[in-house]
């Protein structure tokens, strides 16, 4: 695999923004010349990373680059701080993490690398803080990816929160809540924003919109999984939503278990083995 670190100026985050792309070798059977000249329309998984990561996570801590050499895939992986994937308009000069992805880095990456922008070709998946942004994405966005990785992550019920719960609570989880609510401009306009991913997958689903099939992991040891993905997987079987469960006995919040999960992604997205084996 070829890895490239892409740096330029993001009009949406208004700073340098650094992302890293692993794009699939050459078969050594071709010519070099008629390789790169060609349309090459790859597919493309986009990833992203958990709280305190960054773009070089992925590479750094699992095998990810081998499974996506397997498959022939593009991996683009950009950084967002511990934005949540969200647009943070009252940050320094602004850093909209969201619109950044959606409106910016999608559109190049589209563009100016050899991948195809067509829904069917195009995949999410994220871990932890990134699995969170992974289903809001898939959930805001749905014509832009076939389907979508939930690692660690699931959406919560937020319809009875109140003010007097975020303000009780010191735990780091409700902090960082209770900043999500004060970016928004208030409980109300938080709820009824799409960081509320629960709302609107139930939005989306009443409308029948085809939103991309979804698969949520989770080691069976992680804190999480009693209080967000067993509830969300009993909704999203009541609200008949494409989703598929899949907890493993033996692991946590950890990164032993994202790079199991990533690989088993990788099998759920459905991409074939690439015609030219790398190894």
């Amino acid at each position: 695999m070829a890895l490239m670190t892409l740096t330029f100026e993001s009009r949406y985050l208004r700073s340098n923004q650094t992302v890293s792309v692993v794009l699939p070798d050459m078969p050594r059977h071709l010519d070099p010349a008629a390789f790169y000249a060609a349309q090459q329309d790859l597919k493309v998984v986009w990833l992203l990373h958990g709280t305190f990561g960054d773009h070089t996570d992925w590479v750094r801590k699992t095998n990810v680059e081998r499974y996506a050499a397997a498959k022939g895939v593009v991996l683009v992986m950009p950084s967002a701080l511990n934005s949540n994937y969200a647009n943070w308009s009252g940050f320094s000069l602004g850093y909209d993490m969201h619109d950044h992805l959606v409106h910016e880095l999608m559109p190049l990456v589209h563009h100016w690398l050899p991948v195809s922008p067509r829904r069917e070709d195009n995949f999410v998946a994220g871990l932890s803080m990134g699995g969170r942004g992974t289903v809001k994405l898939a959930a805001s966005h749905p014509d832009l990816f076939a389907a979508a990785a939930v690692l660690s992550a699931a959406p919560v019920d937020l319809s009875g929160l109140t003010h007097e719960q975020l303000t009780a609570s010191t735990d780091p989880m409700t902090q960082r809540l209770r900043g999500m609510v004060d970016n928004a401009g208030g409980l109300d306009a938080f709820l009824a924003s799409d960081e509320n991913v629960w709302r609107v997958i139930d939005e989306q689903a009443a409308a029948g919109t085809s939103l991309p099939r979804m698969l949520f992991a989770c080691g069976a040891d992680d804190a999480l999984i009693h209080d967000n993905l067993l509830a969300f997987r009993d909704h999203a079987a009541r609200i008949g939503l494409d989703a598929e469960f899949w907890v493993e006995d033996g692991y946590a919040h950890e990164w032993p278990f994202w790079d199991l999960a990533i690989r088993r992604a990788f099998e759920f997205f459905g991409l074939p083995d690439a015609e030219t084996n790398p190894f």
